[in-house]
C-alpha cells in the first residue's frame, strides 16, 4: 500500500504522465481496473503488441500501440514524458529500443509486475510494486477516489495538446487511391465489417501482423490471439481453430500471409472434420514481407530466400479440403468480397487476397 501510494503521488504530480500496459493486464482480467484508473487521471494510454485491447482502441485517451511498429505519439509520448506507470509489461527492446538512448530523458518510473524478476530488468525503475495488477489496480482507483488530489489539470491540458499534434501527422496513412490492394486497406476494412460482432482475431508472424496490430481496433481483452515476441510462423489457423471450439457462435477471423499460412495449412483437414467456421485473411504480396523490408532497409534491396516464386492455388488448394477459395486482386473487390465471405456463417472461407508487394509496415 505504501509503494502504491507513492506511485499516485508522483503520478497527481506529473506534467507529461504516460500508462505503458503490456499482456500483463489481459492474462491478470486487470481491463476494467485500467480503464477507471486511466480515465479518472486523464492521462495517455499506450499498450503493447501483446497488451492490445487491454485498453479500448477507440478510446480518445488511446494512443496506439507502441515499439518499432507503433505510432509515432505513443512513441514520443514513451520517450518525452516524464512520470511513466508500467503495468504488465517488460520493456523489450521493440518498445524502447536502447536503454541507453531511453534514459537520455529524465523521468520518474513506476513498474508493476507479478514477476519480481521483470522489474529493473532491463531499466531501473523507480517505484516498483510486486504483486498481481488487479488487485494493485483496485487499490491504486481506491486510494485515488478516497484522496482529494487530482492531476495539475493545466499541465495535463498542454500534454494532450503536444499528443494531439504528434497525431495530426496521421503516421499510420498509405495510398487509399492505389490501383493495388493495399494490405492495410484490408485489414481496416474487416475492421468495419466486422468492429460489431462477438469478434476474434488470430495472426502468424510478419508484416500481416503488424497491420493487422495497427488497423484493427481491440476494444476487448482476449480478442486478438497472437505469438507475439515468439515469433512463431503458422499457428494462425491452429489459434483460429481452438478459438471457433472454444468460442462456437463467435466470429473468428485469421489474418495471414502466404508463407505462414502454409506452414500448418494441412489444419485445413481438421477444420472440415470438426464444422469449424473460421476466416482466413490471406495478405498475399508473394514474399516473405518482413524479410523482404529488412532486406531493403539494410541490405541495399539484396533479396536472398524472402520472394515466393512456388506459391500454390490458394483458392483450389482449400476447395481440395471442401472448403470456399476466393482470390480478390482489385481493390474495389475487397469489401464485397469480406462481406459474402462472413455471410457465410457455417463455411470456412479462404480470401486469398493479392496486395502489393512493395508496401512496408512501419
Amino acid at each position: 500500500t505504501g509503494q502504491i501510494r507513492k506511485a499516485l503521488n508522483l503520478l497527481l504530480e506529473a506534467k507529461r504522465p504516460m500508462i505503458y500496459t503490456g499482456g500483463g493486464v489481459v492474462l491478470g482480467n486487470a481491463s476494467a481496473e485500467l480503464i477507471q484508473l486511466v480515465r479518472a487521471l486523464g492521462f495517455p494510454c499506450t499498450n503493447t503488441l501483446m497488451g492490445l485491447g487491454g485498453y479500448p482502441a477507440t478510446d480518445p485517451q488511446f494512443v496506439g500501440m507502441l515499439g518499432m511498429h507503433g505510432t509515432y505519439e505513443a512513441n514520443m509520448a514513451m520517450q518525452t514524458c516524464d512520470v511513466l506507470l508500467a503495468i504488465g509489461a517488460r520493456f523489450d527492446d521493440r518498445v524502447i529500443g536502447n536503454p541507453k538512448h531511453f534514459f537520455q530523458e529524465q523521468r520518474k518510473i513506476i513498474h508493476v509486475d507479478i514477476d519480481p524478476s521483470s522489474i529493473s530488468k532491463r531499466v531501473r525503475v523507480d517505484v516498483p510494486i510486486v504483486g498481481d495488477v488487479r488487485e494493485v489496480l483496485q487499490e491504486m482507483n481506491r486510494q485515488l477516489v478516497a484522496g482529494k488530489e487530482r492531476p495539475d489539470s493545466v499541465a495535463i491540458k498542454a500534454w494532450w495538446k503536444q499528443i494531439d499534434e504528434w497525431r495530426g501527422r496521421d503516421c499510420l496513412k498509405y495510398d487509399r487511391a492505389s490501383k493495388i490492394i493495399k494490405p492495410q486497406a484490408v485489414v481496416a476494412a474487416l475492421y468495419e465489417l466486422t468492429k460489431d460482432m462477438d469478434m476474434y482475431v488470430t495472426s502468424d508472424v510478419g508484416q500481416h501482423q503488424m497491420w493487422a496490430a495497427q488497423f484493427y481496433k481491440f476494444n476487448k481483452p482476449r480478442r486478438w490471439i497472437n505469438s507475439g515476441g515468439l515469433g512463431t510462423m503458422g499457428v494462425g489457423l491452429p489459434y483460429a481453430l481452438g478459438v471457433q471450439l472454444a468460442h462456437p457462435e463467435a466470429t473468428v477471423a485469421c489474418v495471414t500471409g502466404e508463407a505462414s499460412i502454409q506452414m500448418c495449412i494441412q489444419e485445413l483437414s481438421t477444420a472440415k472434420q470438426y464444422r469449424l467456421p473460421v476466416k482466413i485473411v490471406n495478405l498475399n504480396n508473394r514474399y516473405m514481407g518482413m524479410v523482404r523490408q529488412w532486406q531493403e532497409f539494410f541490405h541495399g534491396n539484396r533479396y536472398a530466400e524472402s520472394y515466393m516464386d512456388a506459391l500454390p492455388d490458394f483458392v483450389k488448394l482449400t476447395e481440395s479440403y471442401g472448403h470456399v477459395g476466393m482470390r480478390i486482386d482489385k481493390p474495389e473487390d475487397v469489401e464485397p468480397a469480406l462481406k459474402e465471405a462472413f455471410s457465410r456463417k457455417n463455411d470456412l472461407v479462404f480470401m486469398d487476397f493479392i496486395t502489393d508487394q512493395t508496401e512496408n509496415v512501419f
